[in-house]
């Protein structure tokens, strides 16, 4: 099939890396799966046949029409078409089964998507994703590190993360011109009530990596004074790489009172 460009789909064909990833993610009967940008079905067959069934966000309407096809005998797949940047995950919630969410993440949308997931994190127990190498790179970051960034800092606040093994760009059709990244992100609830005001959190990141070669003091100075840093362990001199996730915490929760 011709893909759209536009969409940034590079579909995956190699069936070793399908193997390993069908194994990482370990799928099982009954359990909430739902794959982002399903293409052809070369992950959503294997954990299809072994979930029974599943959901899959698709915005390529002929992707859609060829991947129902494809799933015809092998399982449930209730196909959702349409934007996964807008789509409401709380819609495929259960109380009993938490979402398990899986997919080969279109670049060009990847880091978007992942901050729009970060307001289902309640919702969600699990995330399988196949990323850009430097993008996960960037979500695993420790700081100090040239890749540690605002994402670093919001998902590791967020979550649980590893990078779990490459991929290169030989296994995908059309090739990339970077090599990917399995990664596998877990939600973490005990992280996560740390933070008594998480809007204000991730304002404060925000605003302290938009002038990331500032010190934080002239970064944040608008908002916290040298001594608010101070108690919260921070060196007023460090830039905003040099800040661990927790002295943001700490940061948040002084200023939240």
């Amino acid at each position: 099939m011709k893909l759209n460009k536009r969409l940034g789909q590079h579909l995956l064909t190699d069936k070793t890396a399908i193997s390993a990833i069908t194994q990482a993610i370990a799928p099982a009967l009954k359990q909430n799966i739902c794959e982002i940008g399903p293409g052809l079905g070369a992950i959503t067959l294997p954990v299809l046949k072994a979930a029974g069934a599943m959901h899959a966000i698709e915005i390529d309407q002929a992707l859609s029409e060829e991947l129902l096809k494809q799933c015809q005998g092998v399982g449930t797949l209730t196909l959702h078409q349409g934007d996964v940047l807008k789509f409401d995950f709380h819609r495929l919630a259960k109380p009993d089964r938490a979402i398990r969410l899986i997919g080969n993440l279109p670049y060009n949308i990847s880091t978007p998507l992942l901050f729009h997931l970060l307001q289902f994190s309640e919702v969600i127990s699990d995330m399988h994703f196949m990323l850009q190498k430097e993008v996960a790179e960037r979500i695993t970051a420790a700081p100090k590190a040239s890749e540690y960034s605002r994402l670093s800092v919001i998902m590791q606040s967020h979550h649980k993360v590893e990078n779990l093994f490459d991929i290169a760009p030989h296994m995908f059709s059309p090739p990339p011109k970077v090599t990917s990244c399995f990664i596998r992100i877990r939600p973490d609830p005990a992280t996560l009530r740390k933070i008594r005001n998480r809007t204000l959190f991730d304002q404060l990141v925000k605003a302290a990596f938009q002038q990331r070669r500032k010190t934080i003091k002239n970064s944040l100075a608008k908002d916290v004074t040298e001594k608010e840093l101070q108690r919260a362990g921070i060196d007023p001199r460090n830039r905003p790489q040099e800040i661990s996730v927790q002295q943001y915490i700490n940061l948040a929760n002084l200023l939240s009172g």
